[in-house]
């Protein structure tokens, strides 16, 4: 089920000011990606894909691997077609591919180190967090059974927004929702697209590569764990950018 949300004023979505807690510092909020950075779940997507197009009598080669990771499926799906020349359309390999994942899932996904330990810590300083994903809804309320709903003000997928990764509209909505400044949170994300789209709205980033390498850059912060990562360090990004 899609869950609706409201319409936004991007133009003036880092306007906003909470009454939260957080807002006696400097960070406002910390919004981070699901697959790759809080879950291991990269492997299973990949795994989808490749049964998926085997099944139509398609190899897919691993180089393919970091060109569709971390995106919007319809990106991903569009080079894969691409590149084999299927007769599967984008609508049927989307639904296969889901179909596929959510079976991989069902069992449960491993949470990246630190995780839990991140989320555990932002929920006792009382911060407001979402999850903003490129995922569709589905997929998200799978994962969630793992990872744990309660650690979010709420989440926001792919197919809720117009535009999503690598535009800025996920995390412009997301902070708006929180009635935050967008300057003024924080983004997890794990690839070049999240970050992207991170950046483009105006956060402070914390990358966390999982599989293609991300390089530094200005307003961007680049560590090999979430273990890395606590509270204090993510408020001093902010308050040095401020």
């Amino acid at each position: 089920m899609t869950h609706s949300v409201p319409a936004v004023d991007f133009s003036s979505a880092s306007g906003g000011g909470t009454t939260s807690p957080a807002s006696r510092s400097a960070l406002q909020a910390v919004l981070l990606d699901m697959d790759g950075t809080l879950v291991d779940t990269e492997g299973f997507w990949w795994s989808a894909e490749v049964e998926v197009f085997a099944e139509l009598g398609h190899a897919l080669d691993e180089a393919h691997r970091e060109v569709v990771v971390g995106g919007p499926m319809t990106r991903a799906l569009g080079h894969l077609i691409s590149v084999t020349g299927t007769d599967a359309t984008l609508t049927q390999l989307t639904e296969l591919v889901n179909l596929r994942f959510t079976e991989l899932i069902g069992r449960g996904v491993p949470l990246m180190p630190g995780a839990l330990r991140l989320l555990t810590e932002l929920a006792a300083h009382r911060i407001p967090t979402a999850l903003v994903s490129a995922s569709h809804r589905r997929i998200i309320d799978s994962v969630l059974v793992s990872l744990g709903s309660e650690h979010f003000s709420f989440s926001l997928s792919g197919d809720e927004v117009a535009r999503t990764k690598p535009h800025p509209e996920p995390y412009l909505l997301a902070a708006s929702r929180l009635g935050v400044d967008p300057t003024r949170c924080v983004v997890i994300e794990d690839t070049s697209i999240g970050v992207l789209s991170a950046e483009a709205a105006g956060c402070r980033v914390v990358a966390v590569p999982s599989i293609a390498t991300i390089g530094p850059a200005p307003g961007r912060t680049v560590v090999g764990s979430l273990e890395h990562i606590d509270v204090s360090f993510l408020r001093s990004l902010v308050t040095a950018a401020h």
